[in-house]
């Protein structure tokens, strides 16, 4: 109700001082003038009294009636106001076009959708000068119709209770998980005696364990303080939070200062222990309003909320995007019309597919208040229009607080319903089909020093090797190692590690969803640079009996590159191998013709040939059996040493 009484007053005034009032009662004007005067200086009580003393005089005294609705309203008191309404509706329906619109809103959220239709189109026969009234009553028309067909045809909705060891007698909301599914992430209301409203908003954390969720737990400073802090999203690996801190009274959370009423900020997991937080600039935060941010699978884009903060409250929240370009976050663009509707947009949130846009809003046809949607990146890179996910997952009320598993099977939503431990608990439902993003499965692993041990913290790049776009840029766990990376399925990838003072670590995959697996699991073990290091060039591919490099080898070939510019003291010989199949004599000149193109390669791209040597192998040198499909693939490969 608080987004109607938002829109009311955004659509039209208070009738204020105008000549031609509705009445001959002398003393019911004179009322009525005291209180538009006693508005000004905003007495809300003294006004009411002079209204109420009004339309004791002339009940159908219309300008009194409906600037007493909207004060009603105001103060949220929908009943009283509605009376009024009725009134002025059945006296004269064009007195103000908004009355209707406001009655046809107010049945909407009870659900009496066939009389909110009756309001709406009864509104529509009116001649209304008000280009913003008449959209907001055209799209209340719209929802309408699109309501009664969605309650005729529900789509399965049957919520899951999460438990004890997440829910309590206190509100939960905002839930995040990260890619395996192993670790929720979600938001706490409190008391808070520091705070200056009383209440404290606090991340908690649960672990599962099998199939139950354990019992969530605080993870206290730096992130957690007396003061709120909301609205939070992981990285897919979990090693990242982004979060909403806001203003209160002039300060921020100590620690976390900003630039607007409510700012982002992001904090690094090492272990169990997270960094302070930082502001993430003023690229993404404004003088206004950020919050509900989205951390997509790949690393390098954030989708958030931003809004204008006014007297009126928060209006025109809007989606925006901004990506991570050479380790600076760009600007933040709005995304397109077609999501960004003109009301407003929140809870967004960008699945790990990096396909999928989930995202709340009361600006596109629905429900009649605000309906989650979802939207589906096309492949020349814009956004679809929006789907409402339907009915009973969306309702007349509002919903928000949304998050869809990487599975993509089920989804976690906020909800007050009755059963729950008190407040708003998280849920958990089976996602329908038709509203599943796309599939994908996760690598995860550790990455360590070869001669060690040593866990390392190593970036890594996840490639497209047919585009050679980088889906994934992160870095591992800098004090266990431990990596995740979300894969797109049926398709082929490079992953790349690289450490100052290694040499790179490279894999390839390709993916099957028929394989049906949930996950892959990969150690990766990286070799100090020394002589007698050695890498196999996994993502350096000839066509079978060539030596032609193809082109998904630029990736490879690129990053060994850059390894010989970045240490220049280093020379390499370059090695082809193959397996026993065919000639010996055919596959010594193969294999040594592989390894020549590679080092031309390199020449072209600046390597000074006299730090490059290569050589062919043949099927003299096998890294496994070649008595097996498997073994002898190993054994065709191309690999460098650090020879000095």
């Amino acid at each position: 109700m608080r987004a109607l009484i938002v829109t009311l007053l955004s659509l039209v005034s208070f009738v204020g001082f105008s000549q031609d009032y509705r009445t001959e009662d002398k003393r019911a004007i004179k009322y009525y003038q005291e209180a538009m005067n006693a508005l000004q200086y905003g007495n809300y009580e003294i006004a009411e009294v002079s209204l109420e003393k009004a339309l004791a005089r002339d009940d159908n005294f219309l300008d009194a009636k409906f600037d007493i609705a909207q004060l009603y309203l105001f103060t949220e008191r929908q009943a009283k106001a509605k009376s009024h309404l009725v009134s002025i509706f059945k006296t004269d329906p064009a007195f103000e076009p908004v009355v209707g619109f406001t009655l046809g809103t107010m049945e909407i959220g009870k659900g009496k959708y066939e009389l909110a239709e009756w309001y709406f189109r009864k509104t529509l026969d009116i001649e209304i000068d008000n280009p913003k009234l008449e959209k907001a009553i055209r799209l209340g028309l719209a929802n309408c119709l699109f309501a009664k067909e969605a309650v005729a045809n529900p789509v399965e909705f049957n919520p899951q209770n999460l438990g004890g060891n997440v829910n309590s007698k206190t509100d939960e909301y905002f839930p995040a998980l990260t890619a395996d599914e192993s670790r929720l992430l979600f938001t706490r209301l409190l008391s808070s005696r520091e705070s200056p409203d009383g209440k404290d908003e606090d991340f908690f954390f649960c672990n599962k364990s099998g199939d139950e969720w354990g019992k969530a737990y605080n993870p206290g400073p730096p992130i957690n303080t007396p003061f709120k802090e909301g609205a939070p999203t992981l990285s897919p690996d979990g090693k990242y939070i982004i979060f909403t801190a806001c203003e209160l009274y002039g300060t921020y959370s100590p620690g976390k200062k900003g630039f607007g009423s409510c700012d982002l900020f992001i904090s690094v997991r090492n272990g169990e222990r997270w960094s302070k937080p930082m502001n993430m600039g003023r690229t993404i935060n404004s003088p206004h309003w950020e919050t509900q941010p989205s951390f997509a699978s790949d690393g390098k884009t954030l989708y958030f909320i931003r809004g204008k903060r006014t007297k009126k409250g928060v209006t025109n929240s809007d989606i925006y995007m901004s990506e991570l370009v050479n380790g600076r976050w760009s600007k933040a663009m709005p995304l397109p019309d077609n999501i960004n509707s003109g009301e407003s947009e929140e809870s967004v949130f960008i699945h790990p597919d990096n396909q999928t846009l989930y995202f709340s809003s009361r600006g596109h046809v629905g429900m009649g208040d605000m309906d989650i949607y979802l939207s589906r990146r096309k492949e020349d890179g814009t956004w679809g229009d929006p789907i409402n996910l339907g009915y009973p997952i969306n309702t007349q009320g509002q919903e928000n607080s949304f998050h869809v598993s990487a599975s993509g099977n089920y989804g976690l939503i906020a909800s007050d319903r009755e059963g729950g431990f008190g407040g708003l608990d998280l849920y958990s439902f089976e996602l329908p089909e038709h509203v599943r993003p796309n599939r994908v499965t996760y690598l995860k692993g550790k990455i360590t020093d070869a001669k060690t041990g040593q866990t390392l913290e190593a970036k890594f790049e996840l490639i497209d090797l047919a585009s050679g776009d980088t889906v994934v840029e992160s870095y591992s766990d800098k004090k266990d190692g431990s990596y995740l990376v979300v894969l797109p399925a049926s398709k082929r990838y490079a992953l790349i590690a690289d450490k100052d003072g290694y040499l790179y670590h490279s894999e390839n995959f390709e993916l099957d969803l028929k394989e049906n697996k949930t996950h892959y699991t990969k150690n990766i073990k990286m070799q100090p640079i020394e002589a007698g290091s050695k890498v196999v060039l996994k993502n350096v591919f000839f066509d079978t009996d060539k030596f032609d490099l193809k082109p998904e080898s630029l990736t490879e070939l690129n990053k060994l590159s850059r390894l010989m510019q970045s240490n220049a003291s280093i020379k390499i010989e370059v090695s082809g191998h193959t397996d026993n199949q065919g000639n010996a004599t055919a596959n010594q000149v193969l294999s040594e013709n592989r390894a020549k193109a590679v080092v031309e390669f390199l020449i072209r791209n600046g390597i000074e040939e006299s730090r490059l040597a290569f050589a062919g192998y043949g099927q003299n040198q096998p890294i496994a059996t070649n008595d097996t499909d498997e073994g002898r693939q190993l054994n065709r490969r191309t690999e460098f040493m650090v020879i000095e």
